[in-house]
């Protein structure tokens, strides 16, 4: 398995999805970092060479945000929320629902402890 900034990814995938296994890279990003450094999108990825491997290294360190500090950046972000008081704030805080989904049904895949439902009366 190769490893791209100290994760390893998947080796018998095409290049494209397998880069989509590091943290803030999607299959758009991964293209384009492929179309930069001008690879096949179809290699697989265990037929990279280390040299490939270092090129691709050093693109994702020095022009994207990736892996701990982008974890690091979205864990921030909701500290700052939070401690401004804001409604996001509260309400991850809460863990509840963050971007207005409703609540009467449907928030229950959320973190945290499991809340019972009681059944309905007949």
């Amino acid at each position: 398995m190769p490893r791209v900034i100290g994760i390893d990814i998947p080796d018998n995938k095409r290049l494209e999805i397998s880069l989509t296994y590091i943290f803030g890279i999607g299959r758009h990003r991964a293209l384009e970092i492929i179309s930069k450094l001008g690879f096949d999108p179809g290699v697989r990825a265990h037929k990279l060479s280390q040299d490939d491997i270092a090129k691709i290294n050093a693109l994702l360190q020095s022009e994207y945000v990736v892996e701990g500090d982008l974890r690091r950046q979205v864990q921030n972000n909701i500290k700052r929320l939070i401690s401004i008081h804001s409604y996001r704030g509260q309400r991850h805080r809460a863990g509840l629902p963050v971007r207005g989904q409703r609540t009467r049904t449907n928030s229950r895949t959320r973190k945290g402890r499991r809340k019972t439902v009681a059944n309905k009366k007949k």
